[in-house]
C-alpha cells in the first residue's frame, strides 16, 4: 500500500493525525505529485482548517492544471462556505478536466441552483441522475430545476419516481400536490398528495397549509 492509499485509509478511520503524517511524507518523497497535496487538503478540510486546505488544493492545481480532483475538492470547500459562484466554477473545471461522475454533476447543478440559475443547472442535474439513477437527492434537485422552468409534465414524472424510490419523501409528495393544484388544477389529487406528505412527515407546515387552503376553497364552492 503506498502512502496516499495508507493516508486515505487513516482518514476513513478518523485517524487524522496519522493521515497528516503519511501525506506529509508522500509530499516530501514526491513534491511534484499533486495527489498528495489534494489528499492533504482533504484532511485539513475534514478538521476545519479551510484556509490551509485551500492553499493545498491551489498548490495541486499549480502542479497540474488538469487536476480534476483538486477542482472538485475546492468546489466542495467553496460550496460549504456558501461561495456558490466560485464553487460552480470549480465544479465546471472538474467536469471539463474529465471528472465524469454523478457527484461532480450534482454539485455543479446544486451550486447553480443556489445561484437561482435553474436553466443552467437542469442539464447537469439530469446528467447526475442518468449516471446514478438511485440518487434520490439528485433526482429531487433535478425535479426542482424542472419546476423552476415550469416543465410540469416531466416534473411530475420525476417526483413520482422519487416517491417510488423513497415512499417517505415528504417534500416530493408536497411538490406533487403543488403541481396538481397549480398546473393541472386537480384539487382532489393535490389534496391527496398534501395529505400523503403529512402522513409521512406530520410537521410539514407547507403541506398542512396546502390541505387547509384546498379544504377552505372547497367549502367556499359548496356554499
Amino acid at each position: 500500500m503506498d502512502k496516499n492509499q495508507q493516508g486515505i485509509q487513516f482518514m476513513q478511520e478518523g485517524k487524522y493525525e496519522e493521515a497528516v503524517k503519511v501525506f506529509s511524507e508522500a509530499i516530501e518523497e514526491s513534491p511534484k505529485d499533486p495527489v498528495a497535496y489534494i489528499n492533504f487538503g482533504n484532511v485539513l478540510t475534514a478538521v476545519g482548517e479551510l484556509d490551509k486546505a485551500e492553499n493545498f488544493y491551489q498548490k495541486a492545481i499549480g502542479l497540474d492544471e488538469k487536476a480534476a480532483a483538486a477542482y472538485y475538492s475546492l468546489g466542495n470547500l467553496y460550496y460549504d462556505t456558501e461561495k456558490f459562484q466560485a464553487a460552480s466554477e470549480m465544479f465546471q473545471k472538474a467536469v471539463s478536466n474529465g471528472l465524469d461522475n454523478s457527484d461532480a454533476y450534482f454539485m455543479l447543478g446544486l451550486s447553480l441552483m443556489a445561484l437561482d440559475q435553474q436553466k443552467l443547472a437542469m442539464p447537469y442535474l439530469q446528467r447526475a441522475v442518468e449516471l446514478n439513477p438511485a440518487d434520490v437527492d439528485a433526482r429531487f434537485q433535478f425535479a426542482l430545476s424542472l419546476a423552476g422552468l415550469e416543465l410540469y409534465d416531466e416534473l411530475v414524472n420525476q417526483l413520482k419516481q422519487i416517491v417510488e424510490q423513497d415512499p417517505n419523501h415528504g417534500d416530493a409528495y408536497y411538490n406533487l400536490g403543488v403541481a396538481y393544484a397549480g398546473y393541472f388544477e386537480n384539487a382532489e389529487k393535490a389534496l391527496e398528495y398534501f395529505e400523503k406528505a403529512l402522513e409521512v412527515q406530520p410537521d410539514h407546515m407547507l403541506a398542512a397549509h396546502g390541505v387547509k387552503l384546498i379544504k377552505s376553497l372547497s367549502d367556499t364552492e359548496e356554499n
